[in-house]
Protein backbone atom coordinates (compact mmCIF):
# COMPACT_ATOMS: atom_id res chain seq x y z
CA UNK A 1 0.00 0.00 0.00
CA UNK A 2 2.81 2.42 0.87
CA UNK A 3 4.43 1.71 -2.47
CA UNK A 4 1.24 2.58 -4.35
CA UNK A 5 0.84 5.81 -2.38
CA UNK A 6 4.41 6.82 -3.21
CA UNK A 7 3.77 6.29 -6.93
CA UNK A 8 0.60 8.39 -6.75
CA UNK A 9 2.40 11.23 -4.99
CA UNK A 10 4.58 11.87 -8.07
CA UNK A 11 1.57 11.89 -10.36
CA UNK A 12 1.45 8.23 -11.31
CA UNK A 13 -0.87 5.60 -9.91
CA UNK A 14 -0.14 2.00 -10.81
CA UNK A 15 -3.83 1.13 -10.62
CA UNK A 16 -4.60 3.48 -13.52
CA UNK A 17 -2.61 1.39 -15.99
CA UNK A 18 -4.02 -1.96 -16.99
CA UNK A 19 -1.95 -4.36 -19.06
CA UNK A 20 -4.76 -6.78 -19.70
CA UNK A 21 -6.00 -7.36 -23.21
CA UNK A 22 -7.92 -9.96 -25.14
CA UNK A 23 -6.15 -12.22 -27.63
CA UNK A 24 -8.04 -10.42 -30.40
CA UNK A 25 -6.68 -7.03 -29.29
CA UNK A 26 -3.16 -8.36 -29.03
CA UNK A 27 -3.42 -10.05 -32.42
CA UNK A 28 -3.85 -6.73 -34.24
CA UNK A 29 -1.38 -4.87 -32.03
CA UNK A 30 -1.87 -2.84 -28.87
CA UNK A 31 0.10 -0.12 -27.09
CA UNK A 32 0.10 -0.32 -23.30
CA UNK A 33 1.45 3.20 -22.83
CA UNK A 34 -1.46 5.64 -22.90
CA UNK A 35 -1.07 8.94 -24.70
CA UNK A 36 -2.99 12.18 -24.28
CA UNK A 37 -3.92 15.12 -26.47
CA UNK A 38 -3.54 18.65 -25.11
CA UNK A 39 -4.94 21.97 -26.27
CA UNK A 40 -2.72 24.73 -27.60
CA UNK A 41 -3.67 26.83 -24.59
CA UNK A 42 -2.60 24.08 -22.17
CA UNK A 43 0.70 23.69 -23.98
CA UNK A 44 1.46 27.40 -24.04
CA UNK A 45 0.65 27.80 -20.35
CA UNK A 46 3.06 25.00 -19.52
CA UNK A 47 5.79 26.32 -21.80
CA UNK A 48 5.58 29.70 -20.06
CA UNK A 49 6.76 27.96 -16.89
CA UNK A 50 9.93 26.80 -18.70
CA UNK A 51 11.02 30.17 -20.06
CA UNK A 52 14.69 30.77 -19.33
CA UNK A 53 15.34 27.36 -17.80
CA UNK A 54 18.51 25.44 -18.65
CA UNK A 55 18.90 21.69 -19.01
CA UNK A 56 20.92 21.67 -15.78
CA UNK A 57 18.15 23.47 -13.86
CA UNK A 58 15.55 21.06 -15.17
CA UNK A 59 17.74 18.08 -14.30
CA UNK A 60 17.96 19.36 -10.72
CA UNK A 61 14.19 19.78 -10.71
CA UNK A 62 13.77 16.17 -11.77
CA UNK A 63 15.99 15.13 -8.86
CA UNK A 64 13.75 17.09 -6.50
CA UNK A 65 10.58 15.28 -7.60
CA UNK A 66 12.24 11.92 -7.05
CA UNK A 67 13.34 11.19 -10.62
CA UNK A 68 17.15 11.54 -10.53
CA UNK A 69 18.75 10.90 -13.91
CA UNK A 70 15.37 10.40 -15.55
CA UNK A 71 14.88 12.19 -18.85
CA UNK A 72 18.55 12.85 -19.57
CA UNK A 73 19.05 11.96 -23.22
CA UNK A 74 22.25 10.18 -24.28
CA UNK A 75 24.95 12.91 -24.40
CA UNK A 76 25.93 11.65 -27.87
CA UNK A 77 22.86 13.57 -29.07
CA UNK A 78 24.05 17.17 -29.18
CA UNK A 79 23.34 20.48 -30.91
CA UNK A 80 24.25 20.50 -34.59
CA UNK A 81 25.30 24.15 -34.17
CA UNK A 82 25.65 26.63 -31.30
CA UNK A 83 25.26 30.39 -31.15
CA UNK A 84 27.38 31.58 -28.24
CA UNK A 85 26.23 35.19 -28.56
CA UNK A 86 22.44 35.00 -28.76
CA UNK A 87 22.07 31.35 -27.65
CA UNK A 88 19.56 30.70 -30.43
CA UNK A 89 20.35 26.99 -30.34
CA UNK A 90 18.48 26.69 -27.02
CA UNK A 91 14.82 25.73 -27.10
CA UNK A 92 11.97 24.55 -24.90
CA UNK A 93 8.99 22.86 -26.52
CA UNK A 94 6.15 20.36 -26.30
CA UNK A 95 6.92 16.99 -27.86
CA UNK A 96 5.35 15.86 -31.11
CA UNK A 97 6.68 12.33 -31.57
CA UNK A 98 7.40 10.63 -34.89
CA UNK A 99 8.85 7.19 -35.57
CA UNK A 100 10.46 5.94 -38.78
CA UNK A 101 11.56 2.30 -39.11
CA UNK A 102 13.72 0.43 -41.65
CA UNK A 103 11.83 -0.48 -44.79
CA UNK A 104 11.51 -4.07 -46.02
CA UNK A 105 10.68 -2.90 -49.52
CA UNK A 106 13.10 -2.74 -52.48
CA UNK A 107 15.61 0.07 -52.12
CA UNK A 108 15.36 1.12 -55.77
CA UNK A 109 12.63 1.50 -58.39
CA UNK A 110 11.49 -1.34 -60.59
CA UNK A 111 13.16 -1.45 -64.04
CA UNK A 112 10.08 0.02 -65.71
CA UNK A 113 9.71 2.99 -63.34
CA UNK A 114 11.51 6.34 -63.44
CA UNK A 115 13.47 7.16 -60.31
CA UNK A 116 11.71 10.48 -59.70
CA UNK A 117 8.28 8.81 -59.94
CA UNK A 118 9.31 6.05 -57.54
CA UNK A 119 10.88 8.55 -55.16
CA UNK A 120 7.77 10.73 -55.11
CA UNK A 121 5.49 7.79 -54.46
CA UNK A 122 7.73 6.53 -51.66
CA UNK A 123 7.69 9.93 -49.99
CA UNK A 124 3.94 10.39 -50.31
CA UNK A 125 2.78 6.85 -49.53
CA UNK A 126 5.41 5.22 -47.30
CA UNK A 127 7.81 7.72 -45.73
CA UNK A 128 5.66 10.80 -45.56
CA UNK A 129 5.51 13.84 -43.30
CA UNK A 130 1.76 13.71 -42.75
CA UNK A 131 2.43 14.60 -39.12
CA UNK A 132 3.36 18.19 -40.02
CA UNK A 133 -0.32 19.12 -39.82
CA UNK A 134 -0.02 18.67 -36.03
CA UNK A 135 2.74 21.26 -35.62
CA UNK A 136 1.73 24.24 -33.51
CA UNK A 137 3.65 27.19 -32.06
CA UNK A 138 5.92 25.73 -29.41
CA UNK A 139 6.14 22.23 -30.90
CA UNK A 140 9.34 20.26 -30.35
CA UNK A 141 9.62 17.62 -33.08
CA UNK A 142 11.10 14.39 -31.69
CA UNK A 143 12.04 11.87 -34.37
CA UNK A 144 12.94 8.27 -33.59
CA UNK A 145 14.67 7.18 -36.79
CA UNK A 146 16.96 4.45 -38.13
CA UNK A 147 20.36 5.02 -36.51
CA UNK A 148 22.07 2.24 -38.42
CA UNK A 149 21.46 3.68 -41.88
CA UNK A 150 22.82 6.80 -43.55
CA UNK A 151 19.54 8.69 -43.78
CA UNK A 152 18.99 12.43 -43.86
CA UNK A 153 15.33 12.38 -42.91
CA UNK A 154 15.82 15.97 -41.78
CA UNK A 155 17.19 18.51 -44.24
CA UNK A 156 17.50 22.26 -44.62
CA UNK A 157 14.28 22.46 -46.66
CA UNK A 158 11.84 20.46 -44.59
CA UNK A 159 13.18 21.66 -41.22
CA UNK A 160 12.60 25.25 -42.35
CA UNK A 161 9.07 24.29 -43.35
CA UNK A 162 8.45 22.84 -39.91
CA UNK A 163 9.72 26.07 -38.37
CA UNK A 164 7.33 28.09 -40.51
CA UNK A 165 4.48 26.12 -38.94
CA UNK A 166 5.64 26.94 -35.40
CA UNK A 167 8.18 24.28 -34.45
CA UNK A 168 10.83 25.59 -32.04
CA UNK A 169 13.35 22.78 -32.46
CA UNK A 170 14.04 19.21 -33.56
CA UNK A 171 15.61 16.24 -31.75
CA UNK A 172 16.51 12.96 -33.43
CA UNK A 173 18.37 9.86 -32.33
CA UNK A 174 19.65 9.46 -35.90
CA UNK A 175 20.93 11.85 -38.56
CA UNK A 176 20.19 14.94 -40.61
CA UNK A 177 21.59 16.29 -43.87
CA UNK A 178 22.31 19.83 -45.14
CA UNK A 179 23.62 20.66 -41.69
CA UNK A 180 25.64 23.68 -42.91
CA UNK A 181 22.45 25.26 -44.22
CA UNK A 182 20.49 24.31 -41.10
CA UNK A 183 23.11 26.18 -39.06
CA UNK A 184 22.85 29.25 -41.30
CA UNK A 185 19.07 29.13 -40.98
CA UNK A 186 19.44 29.03 -37.18
CA UNK A 187 16.91 26.23 -36.68
CA UNK A 188 17.70 24.39 -33.40
CA UNK A 189 18.64 20.81 -34.25
CA UNK A 190 19.93 18.10 -31.91
CA UNK A 191 21.14 14.89 -33.54
CA UNK A 192 23.37 11.86 -33.12
CA UNK A 193 25.24 12.06 -36.42
CA UNK A 194 25.37 13.62 -39.86
CA UNK A 195 23.27 11.96 -42.56
CA UNK A 196 23.32 12.21 -46.34
CA UNK A 197 20.85 9.80 -47.89
CA UNK A 198 17.16 10.30 -48.61
CA UNK A 199 14.26 8.44 -46.96
CA UNK A 200 12.94 6.51 -50.00
CA UNK A 201 14.31 2.98 -50.00
CA UNK A 202 15.64 3.40 -46.47
CA UNK A 203 12.83 4.00 -43.97
CA UNK A 204 9.05 4.14 -43.56
CA UNK A 205 6.80 6.14 -41.28
CA UNK A 206 5.65 3.81 -38.49
CA UNK A 207 3.70 6.03 -36.07
CA UNK A 208 2.85 9.57 -35.05
CA UNK A 209 2.24 10.82 -31.50
CA UNK A 210 2.97 7.49 -29.90
CA UNK A 211 5.66 6.81 -27.28
CA UNK A 212 9.20 6.72 -28.71
CA UNK A 213 12.66 6.24 -27.24
CA UNK A 214 15.34 8.86 -27.93
CA UNK A 215 18.82 8.36 -26.56
CA UNK A 216 17.59 5.86 -23.99
CA UNK A 217 14.73 8.09 -22.81
CA UNK A 218 11.00 7.52 -23.16
CA UNK A 219 9.24 10.44 -24.84
CA UNK A 220 5.46 10.71 -24.96
CA UNK A 221 3.54 13.29 -26.95
CA UNK A 222 3.00 16.33 -24.75
CA UNK A 223 6.17 15.89 -22.69
CA UNK A 224 8.39 18.94 -22.25
CA UNK A 225 11.66 19.03 -24.20
CA UNK A 226 14.51 21.32 -23.10
CA UNK A 227 17.72 21.50 -25.15
CA UNK A 228 20.87 23.58 -24.83
CA UNK A 229 24.65 23.24 -24.97
CA UNK A 230 24.53 20.56 -22.26
CA UNK A 231 22.28 18.30 -24.33
CA UNK A 232 18.61 17.36 -24.11
CA UNK A 233 16.26 16.51 -21.25
CA UNK A 234 12.69 15.22 -21.41
CA UNK A 235 10.24 16.08 -18.63
CA UNK A 236 7.20 13.79 -18.26
CA UNK A 237 4.03 15.83 -18.54
CA UNK A 238 2.70 14.54 -15.22
CA UNK A 239 5.50 16.23 -13.23
CA UNK A 240 6.24 19.17 -15.54
CA UNK A 241 4.75 21.91 -13.36
CA UNK A 242 6.47 20.76 -10.20
CA UNK A 243 9.81 20.35 -12.00
CA UNK A 244 9.59 23.86 -13.43
CA UNK A 245 8.98 25.36 -9.99
CA UNK A 246 12.05 23.70 -8.50
CA UNK A 247 14.15 24.46 -11.57
CA UNK A 248 13.39 28.19 -11.34
CA UNK A 249 14.53 28.18 -7.71
CA UNK A 250 17.83 26.63 -8.80
CA UNK A 251 18.24 29.12 -11.66
CA UNK A 252 17.48 32.14 -9.48
CA UNK A 253 20.14 31.17 -6.93
CA UNK A 254 22.66 30.48 -9.67
CA UNK A 255 22.04 33.85 -11.35
CA UNK A 256 22.42 35.72 -8.07
CA UNK A 257 25.64 33.96 -7.18
CA UNK A 258 27.21 34.37 -10.60
CA UNK A 259 26.13 38.02 -10.89
CA UNK A 260 27.91 38.78 -7.64
CA UNK A 261 31.04 37.12 -8.98
CA UNK A 262 30.79 38.99 -12.29
CA UNK A 263 30.66 42.29 -10.42
CA UNK A 264 33.49 41.30 -8.11
CA UNK A 265 35.68 40.35 -11.08
CA UNK A 266 34.67 43.37 -13.14
CA UNK A 267 33.08 41.27 -15.89
CA UNK A 268 30.37 42.81 -18.08
CA UNK A 269 26.96 41.34 -17.30
CA UNK A 270 25.62 39.02 -20.01
CA UNK A 271 22.12 37.70 -20.62
CA UNK A 272 22.69 34.67 -18.38
CA UNK A 273 22.91 36.75 -15.21
CA UNK A 274 20.50 39.62 -15.94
Amino acid sequence: MKRLILFCLVGFCAQSFSQTASPEELQVGKSFLPTMAYSQQENQELLTLYEGLRVADVSDGMDMVGLPGTGLVDPAIQADWQDRDSLKHIFRGVALTVRYVPTQLPDRPAPDKEFTTWEGQFYSQLSSETWTQLIQPGTAIVIDDVQEKDIGSIGSNNILGWTSRGAVGVVTDAGARDTDEVALQKVPLYLRKKGRGIRPGRNQLESVNMPVVIGGVLVRPGDIVVADGDGVIIVPRRVARQVAKYAHDVLAKDKTGRKNLYEKLGLPLDQTVK
